[in-house]
C-alpha cells in the first residue's frame, strides 16, 4: 500500500469520525469516551484504504459513507459516557429524526468530500506528470533527436484545411431546388 493512499485515508478517517461524533452530540447523543473514539478510527481507516485503491464514483462512496455512519452511530450510542438523553433511541421520534438527519448529513458530506478530493488529487497528479514529461522532452539533449528535413508543401496548411472544414454556410446546399 502506498504511503500517499494511507495518509489520505488516515486524514479522511479522523475527520469523518470526529465530524460524525460532533453531529451525533449535536443531535442529542451524549459524549463518548476518547478511547471509544480512537477505537472507531481503525475500521473507518480500513474502509477508506480499500476505497482509495482506485477512483470511485459518488454512488459507491455514498453507500460506504452511510454504512460507516450507521456503524458509528451504534458504536457511539453503545459506548456513551453518560446515560443517553431521554427519548434518544427509546421511542422519542424527535430525537430519532434528529439523529437520523445528523448522520445522513454527515454521510452525504463525507462521500461528497471524498469524491471531490479524489477527483482533485487525480487531476493534480495527472497535470504534474504531464508537466514533468513536457519539461523532460523539451530539455532533452538535442543529439538524440532525429528531425525530418522540412518538406515542400503543396497546397494549404493543415490549419487552413481544418478551419475551412469548420466553416458553417447558411442556406440550402448547392444544386438544391425548392420547386
Amino acid at each position: 500500500m502506498s504511503a500517499l493512499r494511507l495518509m489520505r485515508a488516515a486524514v479522511f478517517a479522523v475527520v469523518c469520525v470526529t465530524a460524525s461524533l460532533g453531529m451525533h452530540v449535536l443531535a442529542g447523543g451524549s459524549a463518548v469516551d476518547p478511547v471509544v473514539l480512537a477505537a472507531a478510527v481503525p475500521p473507518v481507516l480500513a474502509g477508506a484504504c480499500v476505497l482509495a485503491r482506485r477512483q470511485r464514483g459518488l454512488g459507491a462512496l455514498m453507500g460506504a459513507a452511510f454504512a460507516a455512519q450507521y456503524g458509528l452511530h451504534h458504536a457511539f450510542s453503545a459506548a456513551a459516557a453518560q446515560p443517553p438523553v431521554p427519548g434518544h433511541g427509546h421511542g422519542g421520534l424527535a430525537a430519532d429524526v434528529a439523529m437520523l438527519l445528523a448522520h445522513t448529513v454527515t454521510a452525504l458530506l463525507s462521500a461528497y468530500w471524498l469524491e471531490r478530493g479524489e477527483t482533485a488529487l487525480a487531476t493534480l497528479l495527472r497535470l504534474l506528470v504531464a508537466s514533468v514529461l513536457t519539461l523532460l522532452v523539451r530539455w532533452a539533449p538535442a543529439a538524440g533527436r532525429v528531425t525530418p528535413p522540412p518538406a515542400e508543401r503543396d497546397g494549404p496548411s493543415f490549419l487552413s484545411r481544418l478551419l475551412a472544414a469548420a466553416v458553417s454556410r447558411r442556406g440550402p446546399p448547392v444544386g438544391f431546388s425548392a420547386a
